[in-house]
């Protein structure tokens, strides 16, 4: 469930966009007495490229995978997919269900998280648009990424047959330097739950000829324990929620003004030990195709976090919008980075 069927395919890399690709043997390490792990061996053969693959699985209440491989191209590729996860998303607090349902939230992950080589983090809530969409993250050397479920409240998913809340999250670890690329994430629509519509994966920029193989190395966490997978020294994103734009009257009737709004919750250890009156901003960009109306902060006694409010208008809504946050105390960044996608609404 989840990330389960999900699993094989990080074992086994796609490798290559929009070709085929065959693992032909695999091999398992016999396990000595008293090993913890299981070692296994694959061979990659397809028209386009050839490689070789180690695994070595951890498995546990938090299950790792160290990932060893070499790859050589046969033929010229437009891009490479690689270290990918894919997952599920059909509706949540911030792409609410188009249809009356009683469950808040269905998805299998909420969420891309990236950890930039430059010590930034990111927040990408996903979206189950209405039509294909693809989000680039341009980074060198990146320390991590991966596909989260953020949120372990059975009361946010009210799914008594496939309890969303205990979904596991997928990270990537690289090891060693990667250079420059893009992890890109793909947001495909779907109508159902049973369609896994949401792709993320690194490409280089750079690709190696025919005759240079292409090594990458990186360890894969499938773990329940998001907390421990971000820094503890900044904020993060806790919830995003969506709602229609509003304004209070003086009557205490709230009248829509055309806008969209967001609501942004941000937590963590590092925002609870700030007192409730730290003079806490945020730093905001809204794309061309949006005009902000309306940017608040304010303190939530709940979570002992804040909470960024963001309402704006959509200029053109056959297009979408991009919008960038972060809390901030004078010169010092509280938080990740939300990043997110208004998806066109036609």
């Amino acid at each position: 469930m989840g990330f389960l069927p999900v699993g094989w395919l990080l074992i086994l890399p796609c490798h290559l966009a929009k070709s085929s690709r065959v693992f032909r043997e695999f091999w398992i390490e016999r396990p000595k007495q008293g090993d913890k792990h299981l070692v296994i061996y694959a061979l990659l053969d397809s028209p386009r490229a050839t490689g070789a693959y180690r695994f070595v699985v951890y498995p546990g209440r938090d299950t790792t995978v160290d990932v060893q491989s070499k790859v050589f191209l046969r033929d010229k590729v437009g891009k490479l997919g690689m270290a990918p996860l894919t997952s599920m998303f059909l509706f949540g607090p911030s792409n609410p269900s188009p249809t009356l349902n009683y469950r808040p939230a269905l998805h299998d992950s909420n969420g891309l998280s990236i950890h930039a080589g430059n010590g930034e983090w990111i927040w990408r809530p996903l979206n189950n648009p209405k039509h294909l969409s693809v989000s680039t993250y341009s980074i060198e050397n990146p320390k991590g990424f991966g596909l989260l479920q953020r949120g372990r409240d059975f009361r946010d998913y009210q799914d008594l047959d496939d309890r969303y809340d205990l979904r596991p999250s997928a990270w990537v670890e690289p090891r060693g330097d990667w250079g420059k690329g893009k992890v890109e994430l793909v947001e495909i629509p779907t109508a159902d739950e049973t369609n896994d519509n949401i792709v993320a994966f690194w490409t280089p920029d750079v690709l190696p000829d025919a005759k240079t193989p292409l090594a990458l190395n990186y360890r894969l966490y499938f773990t329940r324990d998001e907390e421990k997978l971000h820094s503890q020294d900044i904020g993060y994103v806790g919830k995003t929620m969506r709602s229609t734009g509003d304004v209070k009257q003086s009557n205490l009737i709230r009248e829509p003004d055309g806008s969209v709004a967001f609501l942004v919750d941000f937590v963590g250890p590092a925002l609870k030990t700030l007192d409730a009156n730290t003079p806490v901003a945020s730093q905001i960009s809204i794309g061309d195709n949006g005009e902000m109306v309306e940017n608040s902060v304010r303190y939530n006694p709940v979570t002992k976090g804040w909470r960024l409010t963001v309402r704006l208008k959509v200029k053109d809504e056959k297009q979408p919008v991009e919008m960038r946050a972060a809390l901030v105390n004078g010169d010092k960044t509280l938080t990740e980075t939300w990043s997110y996608q208004l998806p066109a609404n036609e």
